[in-house]
């Protein structure tokens, strides 16, 4: 999966947001709110394919979590992100 392009990670007032720009993306009116471990996925997964596992794998690099707990958030974080329209297969 890859997330589509058109997609900007901002930080407003200490929260994470993602927001559509571009005529590709001119339909969606929606800002996605992320927590910080989100976010950090979303900075190293742009423009990058990427599997959950790949995810879960950067999730234990960064935080103290074991890999059943990360592979379990990534795998609904990707599922949030498809359900939004953010990533293509």
């Amino acid at each position: 999966m890859k997330i589509k392009e058109g997609f900007i990670l901002r930080t407003i007032c200490g929260q994470h947001v993602i927001s559509g720009e571009g005529t590709a993306n001119v339909n969606f009116s929606q800002l996605i709110s992320l927590n910080e471990s989100a976010a950090y996925l979303f900075r190293s997964v742009v423009g990058k394919d990427f599997t959950p596992e790949l995810m879960a794998d950067l999730l234990m690099q960064e935080y103290e979590v074991e890999q059943e707990t990360a592979l379990k958030d990534a795998r609904e974080l990707c599922a949030k992100w498809q359900e939004v329209g953010l990533i293509e297969d």
